[in-house]
């Protein structure tokens, strides 16, 4: 356990978010649960961190803010105007061309040999220089460019022929 309140919010924020994210559905909503979370937590450190569960404890926290949050929220209520939103917050970008591209991306790499697809992602992914990749593969330094030079010629003409495809719909 974290010695630290900053060690433990350095190493459980993105926890609680994902948690709180979960329960209100709503990401900015979350960030809020989990700021006044923390904040009184912080308050109550010294004690909180004598506990047997101390994450528990937040996470028990976590819950109990946001059941509260939904009453205070109900209790008041407030009505955005039509069109109102708009000016609190502008309206986001479609994120599925996104999400399409990387799935497309994933199943050419998912397609590859095993050695070309070890390569590509332990240089793209991973940034290891040609040496530490052939390290890794038990390969010569040209063995291990072969394989990303492969790879990516695979993954052009996987790009290419899904061009192609989606051209003709």
């Amino acid at each position: 356990m974290p010695d630290s309140f900053e060690d433990f919010a350095r190493a459980r924020t993105g926890v609680l978010l994902r948690y709180a994210t979960a329960l209100t559905c709503d990401p900015h909503q979350a960030q809020d649960v989990v700021q006044n979370v923390l904040l009184r937590a912080q308050q109550r450190w010294a004690s909180i961190s004598r506990l047997e569960a101390p994450v528990a404890y937040v996470n028990r926290m976590v819950t109990n803010e946001f059941l509260s949050w939904r009453r205070r929220r109900a209790a008041s209520d407030v009505m955005v105007p039509h069109g109102g939103m708009e000016g609190l917050s502008p309206p986001l970008a479609d994120p599925t061309p996104a999400v399409d591209e990387r799935q497309a991306v994933f199943s050419g790499i998912a397609r590859l040999p095993r050695k070309q697809r070890a390569a590509i992602v332990l240089r793209y992914y991973a940034n290891q220089t040609f040496a530490e990749i052939a390290d890794e593969l038990g390969c010569s330094e040209a063995t291990a460019r072969s394989h990303v030079s492969r790879a990516l010629a695979a993954l052009r003409a996987d790009a290419a022929r899904l061009d192609h495809v989606m051209e003709t719909l």
